[in-house]
């Protein structure tokens, strides 16, 4: 029994185990409320004192560290657990598409957070770890600079939504159109089940729901 909930944890040659699944949502969530609140914060006056922004631009620091954060552990979880492998037959370009999607993501996983650190240390802005301390500036400084992190930070931010959508458009046709278990091996409580009736085609765009 206990190694049965042990390899339920963990990812398999063909299925991913409840941990990758349980890191995968939440950073899911993470991300479309940090994209959401940003978006809101567009919208909002810049100039003069408007308590609702300040607010709202502290609460988008401690999630966007806290983003950081998951992004280090689900890094940590992935290379100690690999990916299902891709089902062989799979076209050349799909394969490639598949692995350039996921750096892509961890790539502006860990851009985005980072990009609004730089941009908080050159506006002259703290940055706090979850309330508790503030984390070192990285940068001095520079009213020139700061304004150009803010538009880094900003397109980082579209190339991650338009990204998800891709993402997510994928997800559906593989689920909807050709009809495997790409997407309902990333929901929670399939991957027990799927232990053992996962079969090898169902395993071909494993790699896109990650």
């Amino acid at each position: 029994m206990k190694s049965v909930r042990s390899s339920a944890l963990l990812n398999t040659g063909d299925r991913y185990g409840s941990v990758a699944i349980v890191l995968h949502w939440a950073m899911a969530v993470v991300l479309v409320l940090l994209l959401v609140m940003g978006t809101l914060m567009v919208g909002m006056p810049d100039v003069g004192y408007d308590r609702a922004k300040i607010t709202w631009i502290l609460v988008h620091k401690a999630v966007g560290v806290a983003a950081l954060l998951a992004v280090a552990l689900r890094l940590a979880w992935r290379a100690a657990n690999p990916l299902p492998q891709l089902a062989g037959g799979l076209p050349e370009w799909q394969r490639f598409l598949a692995r350039f999607v996921h750096l892509c993501f961890y790539g502006l996983m860990v851009a985005i957070p980072v990009s609004g650190w730089l941009m908080s240390s050159a506006g002259g802005y703290p940055v706090t770890f979850l309330g508790l301390f503030d984390l070192p500036d990285l940068v001095p400084v520079n009213p020139k600079h700061f304004r150009t992190w803010i538009d880094v930070h900003r397109w980082l931010a579209y190339a991650l939504a338009l990204l998800a959508l891709v993402h997510a458009a994928a997800a559906l046709r593989h689920h909807l159109l050709l009809r495997d278990d790409s997407l309902r091996r990333m929901l929670p409580g399939y991957g027990a089940a799927a232990a053992s009736s996962t079969s090898p085609a169902t395993s071909a765009s494993a790699a896109e729901t990650a």
